[in-house]
């Protein structure tokens, strides 16, 4: 996808979309812990585009309001992660995880909290689980709700040097046998993302068995 200036490898890209799916896994089960029910996440593709090109690809898909759970992350590389899902999925999801025990008043009443947490959940299991791979620590602020579209979860200004990108995951829930489809988002500028390329660089070297003459220790 073009409108990225840091390019990654097929190998790279390869070793990225093998990280994101154990940290999705390591989500998963962290998620089934939560609402006691089987719970599937897959992740059927893994991009890097701009910012412009992430909203795109969410208006293509999606035509009524969206709604994300933020949460920010910083250390080595750091940025906005963000799962995004249709508004029409928001309640089956609060059903599903609140072990459809409530009644409707209390499921819109308890809606954002379930919301937050669920998305806590999900980012947090998958940033962390691939900051421990790539071996260096991430620290994550407290979730928060949003509603709107794509060009506000993705902050798109007027700048036309606005060189953020995001790292794009199309995600499949499967809760409880509801299908809720969503997004997994994360917001990183230049430097970020280049400094996830060296440690995805040295993932793979770990992985291969390949030792770097220049790395320490």
């Amino acid at each position: 996808m073009s409108g990225t200036t840091v390019m990654l490898s097929e190998l790279e890209h390869d070793a990225l979309t093998e990280l994101v799916n154990i940290g999705v896994s390591r989500a998963a089960s962290s998620l089934r812990n939560m609402v006691g029910e089987q719970v599937t996440l897959a992740v059927p593709s893994v991009e890097v585009v701009s910012r412009k090109a992430a909203a795109t690809l969410i208006r293509e898909r999606e035509s009524g309001e969206l709604i994300a759970v933020r949460q920010d992350f910083e250390g080595a590389f750091s940025g906005r992660a963000l799962l995004i899902f249709p508004e029409s999925n928001s309640l089956p999801l609060v059903h599903a995880v609140t072990g459809d025990e409530l009644g409707p008043d209390e499921v819109v009443a308890m809606e954002n909290e379930a919301l937050s947490e669920t998305g806590n959940v999900v980012l947090n299991g998958c940033l962390a689980t691939m900051a421990n791979m790539l071996k260096r620590p991430l620290s994550m602020s407290l979730p928060q709700v949003l509603r709107g579209d794509g060009d506000l979860f993705f902050e798109l200004s007027e700048r036309a040097d606005d060189q953020g990108v995001v790292l794009f995951l199309y995600i499949n829930f499967s809760i409880s046998g509801r299908d809720i489809r969503g997004y997994i988002a994360m917001l990183m500028d230049l430097p970020s993302l280049e400094a996830l390329k060296l440690l995805i660089g040295e993932f793979i070297e770990r992985v291969m068995g390949v030792e770097d003459l220049g790395q320490l220790g």
